[in-house]
């Protein structure tokens, strides 16, 4: 038997015959309870047999987690600060989306790895976001604390530095983070974008050199494709890297580069034959690492939402790189790209229902508590069918969403079903943004209800990863190839 906690709680979790039946202790799972979160319902134990060795890394992460000193104390609700220095209780979540039935996705131990996760948000981002969304940009000292508690490079394998959990794992913290309403932290790119383009494609000296470093926080990563011509259109990029001997001359810049200012190393998409027979066979990247003479951050980008997330131009002025800071192989890149964007439309994808889940369950609260004509909105038919309208177009997409990372997790999401995920899911959310702001009524337009940063956040969503007007055109040509 194991037992998880350096606080004195004994917690079972594997008993005989390998199957994982955990027992929370009591004054836990009350206090979870009170988080005003949504919980997850996972499939009945002695359902399945458990990967040992999966366990055994949750519960050295849960460990890393209970033993941080914030786990002394559990708070009986999470609070966000707002402007004039007055704090309003978070109502967020308050219940999960019963009706979807249990998802057959998580197993028990992803369970206990979400408690730990969501007590990390509540703890750790939730109570200094406001203030961050002041500055632009989270501090470096949340990256640490990620890191010190096995929420960076959740998916890498242990091997490599990362915490070596599945897919699943993964998604936990993308969710969690979205139940949150925080979107400063720029984890997921840095841990299921960057890290992995590095992992998969880098050689053993790159590995050595960043993962383990990615992984603790230290080194925050960033990607930079988008310039200031090409956004969706990668075989349109500009900034081009020149051989010079053994090394290479970049020159170019980006924009719109989520992680950017804080980053210690980009991952710069860059032409290095242009007399390729077409753009997609010139393109390499490169592991561009900050302090490199030439490469200049500008300007940290005011945005319309996702205020707390910092974004920025990169400028690369004649950086001299030497040949290991090539990743993968020359003029591969468009190919490494095509083989990662899957996984980076699904992590929008479950970013957006899991925004559609709290926003839906922030309105819920509202309404059932609001006054109007004598009695609660709730009350009214047409807010009833609005909220029935809402909650069956979000419990189909969450469905969609599971059996997407179901695939992924085999290595069989493809670039179409990745792309309607991904085009579905965040015009959804913006669907139900609208939606929600209205049931608030003037309420929802404050910047003080969580509804109103939720509204602002969504926008870019249809956005980058590929607009949806791309996401389409990937969709459709996948109906009318031949197969």
């Amino acid at each position: 038997m194991f037992f998880l906690g350096n606080l004195g709680r004994a917690w079972p979790l594997l008993r005989v015959k390998g199957l994982l039946r955990p027992t929370a202790p009591p004054t836990v799972a009350n206090r979870l309870s009170a988080q005003c979160l949504p919980e997850v319902r996972v499939r009945p134990a002695g359902s399945a047999f458990v990967d040992l060795a999966m366990a055994a890394r949750l519960i050295r992460a849960s460990q890393r987690l209970w033993s941080h000193p914030c786990a002394l104390r559990l708070p009986t609700s999470a609070r966000c600060s707002h402007s004039g220095g007055e704090e309003r209780q978070e109502s967020s979540s308050a219940k999960q989306l019963t009706d979807i039935g249990i998802r057959r996705i998580f197993s028990s131990e992803h369970d206990i790895f979400r408690e730990s996760v969501r007590k990390f948000f509540q703890e750790e981002v939730i109570p200094h976001h406001t203030e961050w969304e002041k500055a632009g940009e989270v501090s470096r000292e949340l990256w640490e604390k990620a890191g010190k508690q096995g929420l960076l490079g959740v998916n890498i394998a242990e091997q490599h530095g990362g915490l070596g959990g599945d897919l699943y794992s993964a998604a936990v913290v993308w969710e969690e983070q979205g139940y949150s309403n925080c979107t400063g932290p720029g984890f997921s790119l840095h841990s299921d974008i960057v890290m992995p383009y590095i992992a998969n494609y880098g050689s053993e000296e790159q590995i050595k050199h960043f993962i383990p470093q990615m992984a603790s926080g230290k080194c925050i990563g960033a990607i930079a494709m988008t310039e200031p011509g090409a956004g969706s259109d990668l075989q349109g990029v500009r900034t081009n890297a020149k051989k010079d001997g053994s090394d290479w001359i970049l020159n170019g810049s980006k924009v719109f580069i989520t992680n950017g200012w804080l980053s210690d190393v980009v991952i710069v998409v860059a032409v290095t034959n242009r007399e390729a027979r077409s753009p997609a066979h010139g393109i390499s990247l490169f592991l561009v690492e900050n302090g490199m003479k030439g490469f200049i951050k500008g300007r940290k980008l005011h945005k319309m939402g996702l205020k707390a997330q910092d974004t920025a131009e990169l400028f690369f002025e004649d950086v001299r790189l030497p040949a290991n800071a090539l990743l993968g192989e020359e003029n591969k890149g468009f190919y490494y790209l095509m083989q990662e964007l899957p996984q980076e439309r699904l992590l929008i994808a479950e970013l957006a229902i899991s925004s559609c889940e709290f926003m839906f369950e922030e309105t819920r609260n509202y309404v059932k508590q609001r006054k109007a004509f004598g009695k609660t909105v709730a009350d009214i038919q047409t807010v009833q069918h609005k909220l029935a309208e809402l909650k069956t177009q979000i419990c189909v997409t969450r469905a969609f969403i599971d059996s997407c990372l179901q695939l992924h997790e085999k290595k069989r999401l493809d670039t179409a079903t990745a792309s309607m995920a991904k085009y579905w899911a965040s015009d959804l959310q913006n669907i139900v943004a609208y939606d929600c702001v209205q049931l608030h009524g003037g309420w929802g337009y404050m910047w003080e209800y969580p509804i109103a940063k939720a509204y602002v956040d969504a926008r870019v969503q249809p956005i980058y990863g590929g607009t949806n007007e791309i996401m389409k055109e990937l969709i459709s040509r996948d109906i009318i190839r031949d197969k």
